[in-house]
């Protein structure tokens, strides 16, 4: 898979959603990053920081406003039924 904005905020928001679960539970922020977030994403803290920190559901948002736009006006050359 090609690296992408989209890819990069795919990423933001699974560590947002994992840092807001476990910080509702009344976890604190080292805990959760050293237990949750850094095992699996291999991030420093000051990158979570900056994750923390982006609006990610607006800029989603807009790529898929953006990719649907692009469908509308380019539509594909090859059919559904060729692929099958």
């Amino acid at each position: 898979m090609a690296y992408t904005r989209k890819n990069l905020l795919l990423r933001v928001k699974e560590v947002n959603e994992t840092f807001v679960a476990k910080q509702k539970i009344g976890l604190s922020t080292e805990y959760i990053y050293r237990h949750f977030i850094w095992p699996v994403y291999h991030i420093s803290r000051s990158t979570l920081y900056e994750y923390l920190s982006i609006p990610y559901k607006t800029q989603l948002k807009e790529i898929e406003r953006r990719e649907t736009e692009e469908k509308r006006i380019y539509p594909s050359l090859f059919k559904d039924e060729d692929f099958k």
